[in-house]
């Protein structure tokens, strides 16, 4: 009948309804998939290295420019303010002869060996105090009560019990570590939604697991952000010790290397060595600590551009 052609049949009706709402679902959860998905933004190559290169390169000129000009006016003697050119002919110096590399290394790998022996020693201890009720009441205010005291303050005591020795420097380097680390670790564990452990007591997984596959990965960006306070912490507890603690058996670090051009009056050698010691922490924190930073948040989806 030619009314029948205005009825479609239900069952075809009630198909593509289904299908209509199979497809709406999938939209919505592809959506949702979306918003989870880091929205990263590759810039050219030329853009990042504007972006990254000429602010810090505009800011060092800008300072020695400064530098310069107060060295013109005279305003302090060349005892106080050594022309930058007169730091340079020091730096040249101390490259030219080859001394840099064993002065720049003696200090590195104390403070790697150092800064990766607090990472082994206070990882257990702030899974302990962040879990453990009677472990973080017991020591947990004397973490942070070390954090806040100066590295420096251990120099005097770690040389009567040690002497002059590698021991003295790098017990000062863990006791300026381990507390930052641990105490970074405890604060992302605290930030841990508390779904995520039960979820795992769900699945099967015991303590160590618990701790390994869930608590370590989810705590991970408050765990980074102490171990990089804790090698900023290792960093200048290494230079106060080797400051201190001046012995021919220790060698000549960069602690060592700003200590000798303080004795002998020089001021561009003491300007020479503080410019070593913040290049190598820029370093370490470009090379080390950013890209892993970076790779952390991006799998977040908290790096929106690159």
């Amino acid at each position: 009948m030619p009314g029948s052609e205005l009825l479609s049949d239900p069952g075809t009706d009630g198909h593509a309804a289904g299908g209509g709402s199979a497809r709406d679902s999938a939209a919505v959860g592809a959506g949702l998939d979306a918003l989870d998905t880091p929205t990263t933004r590759r810039r050219p190559l030329w853009s990042r290295v504007l972006r990254t290169g000429v602010p810090p390169l505009v800011a060092l000129v800008a300072t020695l420019a400064v530098w310069q000009l107060l060295w013109s006016a005279a305003i302090w003697s060349e005892y106080k303010l050594p022309a930058p050119l007169s730091v340079w002919h020091e730096f040249t110096k101390v490259v030219a002869s080859g001394e840099i590399w064993g002065i720049v290394w003696t200090s590195v790998h104390r403070a790697l060996l150092g800064f990766a022996a607090s990472v082994v020693i206070a990882t257990p201890l702030g899974l302990l105090v962040a879990k453990v009720r009677v472990v973080r009441a017991a020591i947990g205010p004397l973490l942070a009560g070390m954090q806040s005291l100066p590295s420096v303050a251990w120099v005097p005591a770690a040389v009567l019990w040690f002497g002059l020795t590698d021991a003295t420097i790098y017990f000062v380097v863990l006791l300026g570590a381990v507390p930052s680390i641990a105490n970074g670790l405890v604060a992302g564990i605290e930030q841990v939604p508390p779904i995520l452990p039960r979820v795992g007591c769900v699945m099967g997984a015991g303590r160590i697991d618990s701790a390994r596959l869930i608590l370590l990965p989810a705590a991970l960006p408050g765990y980074l952000a102490g171990c990089k306070q804790g090698w900023a912490f290792s960093w200048r507890s290494l230079m106060a010790a080797e400051i201190i603690a001046v012995s021919p058996q220790l060698g000549t670090g960069l602690g060592a290397y700003l200590k000798e051009g303080s004795d002998f009056n020089s001021m561009p050698g003491v300007i020479a060595a503080i410019f070593l010691i913040l290049l190598v922490g820029i370093g370490i924190e470009l090379l080390a600590f950013r890209p892993v930073e970076r790779r952390i948040l991006r799998s977040r989806g908290l790096a929106v551009t690159t």
